[in-house]
């Protein structure tokens, strides 16, 4: 029986052990902390992710590794490839780690990108927000996501250049850091790839996203979009794994302005906004992900319908207005409520779109979450 390992064991590693149950798969799952909720489904190895020892006992126990979050260390899986394979590769993952290589990678495939400037110091920093202009946006290259490491300078001040300098400066003497050239988007939207082996490659529909402080709170699938953007989109994706030998399930964010794209990143893993994948298409994001590392034909990513993902963040609510609509699926990650942390979610799946926007005014005033609905019935209506 085979046996994959997972470096990271949040909830994307759960739902991957539960996607490939069907599979016959076994798994291994690396980690850093003992309540790691993946460690109630598969087997929990608690380890630093750079110790060598812990490394060594995972590889020798697994036939290929993969890993559920961007923030494993790239050495890490660099170090594992000597004694097994490890999927998507290594060079994807440090790619996609640094912001500033990943938007370099974006423009060298002709992929548009806001534009950017990579920082080093406080005159690097003063000259960028004079070339950019203002609003614009500090990041780290490294370690940020759902909205951490990150700064707005709202206008070119030196207050404000000073307040940014405050929250982020230290880092670029660690992880360096990043301007970008703010956004006025109309829409946010990924799309989910996945890669074989083999090379084959499959996209699922475009996604409609929406966030509220950085944090992914609903997503729509189809994206009401035409298919010329949509065939772009696919497009760019394809030209992104290709260059990277990607294996594995990737998204690419992108924004949506004029009817034009702008690639904004590259998540190397399954994605938040692929959740609705396990009810809402043929085959999930962590299925196909899983036959993909493995060498496997992959499953087909034709929709089911029209759906759409509500992200619980901090804590769950009430799962019976979910439950008992014919449309509602529930998925509780098995984690302790804590503020900003990703607990659960919930995918609304129907045949129409009219029908799952009267779902989405059902469970949504039910749950009194008509706040986090109401663009999605209007994304519906449109």
């Amino acid at each position: 029986m085979t046996t994959v390992g997972i470096l990271g064991g949040g909830q994307l590693a759960r739902m991957i052990a539960l996607g490939g149950a069907p599979l016959g798969l076994r798994f291994l799952v690396l980690d850093s902390v003992e309540d790691a909720c993946a460690g109630q489904f598969a087997p929990l190895l608690l380890g630093d992710y750079r110790d060598e020892n812990a490394l060594a006992q995972f590889s020798s126990e697994v036939d290929v590794a993969t890993f559920d979050f961007e923030n494993v260390p790239a050495e890490s899986a660099e170090w594992l490839t000597q004694f097994v394979p490890v999927f998507p590769n290594p060079r994807a993952l440090a790619t996609a780690q640094d912001r500033l290589a990943e938007k370099t990678l974006f423009k060298e495939l002709g992929i548009p990108v806001p534009a950017f400037e990579d920082i080093t110091s406080r005159a690097d920093l003063e000259a960028a927000v004079e070339k950019l202009g203002a609003p614009c946006i500090l990041k780290t290259r490294r370690l940020g996501y759902d909205g951490k490491g990150q700064f707005r300078i709202r206008d070119n001040s030196p207050a404000s250049i000073e307040a940014a300098w405050d929250a982020l400066g230290e880092q670029a003497f660690s992880t360096g850091l990043i301007l970008e050239a703010f956004v006025h988007f109309d829409r946010e939207l990924s799309v989910v790839a996945v890669r074989g082996r083999n090379g084959e490659f499959q996209t699922w529909p475009l996604t409609e996203n929406w966030h509220v402080d950085g944090v992914l709170s609903a997503s729509l699938a189809p994206a009401r979009v035409d298919d010329a953007l949509a065939a772009r989109a696919h497009a760019y994706a394809k030209s992104l794994v290709e260059a990277l030998d990607y294996v594995g399930v990737c998204a690419l964010e992108l924004f949506c302005k004029d009817g034009e794209l702008m690639a904004n990143e590259l998540a190397p893993r399954v994605h938040n906004s692929g959740h609705w994948t396990i009810e809402g298409s043929e085959t999930s994001q962590f299925e196909n992900h899983l036959r993909a590392v493995l060498g496997m034909p992959l499953g087909s990513t034709r929709m089911l319908g029209h759906a759409c993902m509500l992200n619980w963040i901090g804590e769950m609510p009430d799962p019976t207005p979910v439950l008992r609509d014919a449309c509602g699926h529930w998925h509780d990650y098995g984690k302790q409520p804590r503020a900003g942390r990703k607990v659960g979610h919930a995918t609304l799946r129907a045949d129409t779109p009219e029908e799952l926007s009267r779902a989405l005014e059902r469970v949504g005033g039910e749950l009194a979450r008509k706040a986090q609905v109401s663009p999605v019935i209007h994304a519906l209506s449109n």
